[in-house]
């Protein structure tokens, strides 16, 4: 009995350890590269590092590759719809799942739980161009233990890559699925970020308008959430008041009170509030046509509302969108078209006098959305069907995006043509 409870408090010990070399300041080399007091002119990616598998150290098992914990991903419970190429991995950085490729050989998946590998998602950052990543932060999973240590593990990782790589991170906060009073979770993880992690004294830690920029996502949208925009309101007033750049991720239609917008009339005069505006345009629209027409219909308006208050523009552009095995929908409902998709909100990002653009995701394989490295060669087995890269290289996006930059700052002119360097 007591040999058990004496190896109980070990476990605890060493995991207490763990955490406090976390949440330690970071002490590591900082390497030049973007500049990281502005967002002005930067073209930013999500980062969502929300992928687990069993014995990455996370404890949690198989997270965000399919159904189930316990076991690894295979035909039947598979839930995302790109395949990362994993031929630049280490191999302690891979895990086997229960597919196969065309070899017979095991099809093997990465963890976000991994230092190398998240400093190797920041790596291609730079060697393509992109200036750096909003790093999720799901606010529903901050009150479990091991689901928060995971979070502070890849923003620990992210915060190194960063640093290493010369790029620009911060952190974006995710509403979604806060129970009522649930806001005030985020505040008081903002104040442990900054009292032990010194995360905003980092060179990397992206700054705008003097101040670190702190990303909220989730206020003002219309599906019935249970935290309220009264919530919401108090912590942009805290965080303003602690001498951060707030940044609002916010529904389509929060300047008309339409679309995915709550009905309420005070919603613009809490907006009012934040520094940054950053609408959500996940399937808003679905094809190049129709995403030039949101350009100039909805995102041209929207500037000069900002304009007119001295709030800064952030629109979201994503690649395309499919989440056909983790929903059961028809498979690529928004394709990419060789990357025209990307491309044309890109375009019609600058042709709206935007001057910043954040990408909708750098890894998000689970809903389609992912520029990184993904393979033309996904496992083959009934019952699983996967998107590819239409036969374009693994970097394609990865330049593409790069590309984006070089656009946003007018260092490439603005034509439908995508630059002949992302191919």
């Amino acid at each position: 009995m007591i040999r058990h409870l004496l190896f109980i408090f070990a476990l605890a010990t060493s995991a207490l350890a763990q955490q406090d070399t976390v949440l330690q300041p970071y002490a590591g080399p900082s390497n030049p590269g973007v500049d990281t007091q502005t967002l002005t002119h930067k073209v930013m990616c999500g980062y969502q590092g929300w992928f687990n598998c069993e014995g990455d150290g996370a404890n949690l098992g198989w997270v965000h590759w399919g159904r189930g914990r316990k076991d690894p991903m295979g035909p039947g419970k598979v839930t995302i719809d790109l395949w990362p190429d994993v031929s630049e991995y280490d191999a302690d950085e891979l895990y086997a799942t229960d597919f196969k490729n065309a070899d017979g050989s095991p099809a093997q998946v990465f963890s976000s739980h991994h230092r190398e590998t998240v400093l190797r998602h920041f790596e291609w950052m730079r060697e393509y161009g992109i200036e750096g990543a909003f790093v999720q932060r799901f606010a529903n999973g901050l009150k479990r233990d091991d689901q928060r240590h995971h979070k502070n593990v890849v923003l620990s990782h992210a915060r190194e890559g960063a640093n290493l790589n010369g790029r620009a991170y911060a952190v974006m906060y995710d509403l979604s699925g806060l129970p009522a009073g649930g806001v005030a979770t985020v505040w008081t993880d903002w104040r442990m970020l900054r009292d032990e992690m010194h995360i905003t004294e980092d060179a990397a830690y992206l700054h705008h308008e003097g101040n670190p920029v702190v990303s909220v996502w989730g206020v003002g949208f219309g599906d019935d959430r249970a935290y309220t925009l009264a919530e919401c309101k108090e912590l942009i007033t805290q965080l303003k008041a602690d001498g951060c750049t707030v940044m609002l991720g916010v529904p389509t239609g929060w300047r008309t009170n339409e679309r995915d917008a709550i009905k309420d009339p005070e919603l613009k005069d809490v907006l009012a509030l934040a520094d940054i505006l950053s609408p959500w345009t996940i399937g808003r629209y679905r094809t190049p046509a129709q995403a030039t027409k949101h350009g100039e219909k909805v995102w041209a308006s929207d500037v000069e509302w900002c304009q007119e208050r001295e709030i800064d523009f952030l629109p979201v552009v994503y690649p395309g969108f499919s989440w056909h095995n983790l929903t059961g929908e028809p498979i690529n409902p928004i394709p990419r078209l060789k990357g025209e998709f990307l491309w044309s909100q890109v375009l019609a990002a600058k042709r709206a006098n935007a001057e910043m653009i954040y990408v909708a995701m750098f890894d998000e394989v689970d809903e389609g959305t992912a520029i990184f490295k993904c393979t033309n060669e996904p496992p083959v087995a009934e019952g699983a069907t996967f998107l590819t890269y239409e036969g374009l290289p693994a970097d394609f996006y990865l330049k593409l995006t790069g590309n984006a930059g070089k656009l946003l700052r007018g260092e490439i002119p603005v034509t439908r043509e995508m630059p002949a360097g992302s191919h």
